[in-house]
């Protein structure tokens, strides 16, 4: 069981920058595609996703996000960023980190919260 925790979450201006951390207990080693993932859900919303980045280093963003967010890893501490700059008050959201290696894992984290607002 890999265990998951978000960090780095808070209360800013719009404007301002965050950069979350998502430490993990253990590394998943396969062969195959693994998944590190970016997700937020704001109130009376859907969970969404943000960013994505791959074992091979590939990533993807979503549309509201793209050029102001950047995720990125640091495998020698066991740790997944998203760097987020010029946030707006629609970014406001509880963000979860997440693992994957489909079919076989699926890990969450417990979630930060960041509230952008003046």
């Amino acid at each position: 069981q890999v265990q998951l925790v978000e960090s780095g979450g808070g209360l800013v201006q719009p404007g301002s920058s965050l950069r979350l951390s998502c430490a993990a207990s253990e590394m998943i080693f396969s062969i195959f595609t693994i998944y590190y993932g970016w997700y937020r859900q704001a109130p009376g919303k859907q969970r969404e996703l943000v960013a994505i980045i791959t074992s091979g280093g590939t990533t993807n963003y979503a549309d509201s996000v793209k050029g102001r967010f950047t995720i990125s890893r640091d495998n020698a501490k066991n740790t997944v960023y998203l760097q987020m700059n010029s946030l707006k008050p629609e970014d406001t959201a509880v963000y979860y980190c997440n693992h994957q290696l489909p079919p076989k894992y699926d890990y969450w984290g417990q979630g930060t919260q960041v509230t952008v607002s003046s």
